[in-house]
């Protein structure tokens, strides 16, 4: 099972999804307040089961309402997506993949993990 864990930085406070392998499945951005890294996880939380997949490596792809997830190429050319919530903010970010199916299985690791992912706070 996967987990959320929040934990602080030099500039605030931020989140990291992992998957019951600890791996890092998903990223926030830093947050000046804990109580808004929580609001950014029950977002996920919400956001995550119910999203489309939009893939924007191939010309002419189907543009889709959010929430969405979106699978793009970084400048490195390796397969990234991003989640944003039903008002368009990016709520959560990948690591870069090497291949679009390991992209895709990471979407599929949030939509399965983010629903009951307890939190744990690292001091």
């Amino acid at each position: 099972m996967g987990k959320f864990v929040m934990r602080k930085t030099n500039t605030g406070i931020k989140f990291d999804l992992k998957a019951g392998n600890g791996e890092v499945i998903a990223t926030s951005e830093v947050y000046a307040a804990e109580a808004s890294c929580k609001n950014g996880i029950e977002s996920v939380r919400k956001n995550a089961p119910i999203a489309a997949v939009e893939d924007q490596t191939v010309e002419g792809y189907a543009v889709q309402k959010h929430p969405k997830f979106e699978i793009y190429t970084d400048k490195a050319g390796e397969f990234r997506f991003r989640l944003k919530a039903t008002n368009g903010q990016i709520i959560a970010v990948s690591e870069g993949y090497k291949a679009m199916a390991s992209c895709q299985n990471g979407i599929e690791s949030v939509k399965k993990n983010a629903v009951d992912a307890p939190v744990v706070v690292e001091e």
